[in-house]
């Protein structure tokens, strides 16, 4: 029994070796893969091109470093937008959110918001695409889709920063388009703008618009949800696979970038989900969380 035991935990320990050591044409596959690359990038540079690209395995690419200087000032910006993410945090989690009515009454909105159809069709649409991705079931399927939407979305951003797209190529070991312009809004974009979720509420108004079926809102608040998770979880998966578009930036401003655009933009959709939460009540109760923690700094450094 011991001896094969041994021999079951040799044949494991063989196995976790041949899978770790890739074989000598997956390496010169690899090898040609790299070379073409930096080849293409040395084209694109003499062109006054540039690539953004995002990467699902471990990037073997030489990418340009930040100088010293920049990542100084890089780093202190991302320093310097912590409070602003923790505020707008606060204001937008706070359970005691109140909104002020034209008789001077205060009521909580989550207390509303959480009865509404608006909270629960999309939490429903969030809750089945979250179950779903941990099933792993058609998950190459759904990362062609992801990374088609993360490129797709520099794409955009590209067009609207009046620059041009000369390349484009999306797979499943990642992506990457050719311009001739790259810039934090560009790199950044597809980190929180959720592009399914854009493409779907598109799709169901201009649906809208030709005929009404029923119960197309609550349909609408159940598909944004389930886009919505799809972008949230394939992002958080996605982050920590060694991504040029954060280390080209600065990763910790970037990733700071990141979360308070997605907290503002999640501000955003509730203010639209909801009548009774306007940016005028946002504004109002996060100014009041700013100056309640600008009044505990001075308190506590006096």
């Amino acid at each position: 029994m011991a001896r094969r035991r041994k021999q079951l935990h040799l044949r494991r320990a063989a196995e976790n070796l041949k899978a770790n050591h890739p074989s000598l044409r997956e390496a010169l596959r690899e090898a040609d893969r790299r070379a073409r690359h930096r080849a293409n990038q040395r084209s694109w540079r003499r062109r006054g091109l540039t690539s953004v690209k995002s990467a699902i395995a471990e990037s073997h690419y030489n990418e340009t470093q930040l100088g010293w200087p920049t990542r100084a000032l890089r780093i202190l910006a991302g320093v310097a937008l912590l409070p602003l993410c923790f505020i707008t945090t606060v204001t937008i989690l706070n359970p005691h959110l109140h909104l002020a009515g034209e008789a001077g009454n205060e009521t909580s909105f989550w207390l509303q918001f959480w009865r509404s159809n608006a909270f629960l069709y999309f939490t429903v649409g969030f809750v089945l695409y979250l179950g779903w991705f941990f099933t792993r079931l058609l998950q190459p399927v759904f990362l062609y889709f992801y990374v088609l939407g993360h490129e797709l979305t520099h794409v955009v951003f590209v067009y609207l920063c009046l620059g041009r797209v000369s390349g484009f190529r999306v797979g499943l070991d990642g992506g990457h388009i050719v311009t001739n312009k790259s810039n934090i809004l560009i790199a950044l974009s597809p980190y929180f703008i959720p592009f399914w979720s854009v493409v779907a509420f598109l799709l169901m108004a201009g649906l809208g618009l030709i005929f009404a079926f029923p119960h197309q809102e609550k349909f609408l608040y159940g598909l944004i949800g389930a886009t919505w998770s799809f972008h949230l979880l394939w992002t958080l998966w996605i982050i920590p696979r060694d991504q040029p578009d954060l280390k080209e930036n600065g990763t910790f401003f970037s990733l700071s970038l990141i979360y308070l655009s997605n907290i503002l933009l999640l501000s955003g959709l509730l203010c639209l989900a909801s009548p009774e939460l306007t940016w005028r009540h946002f504004v109002y109760n996060w100014a009041n969380n700013f100056m309640d923690v600008i009044t505990s700094v001075r308190a506590a450094l006096h």
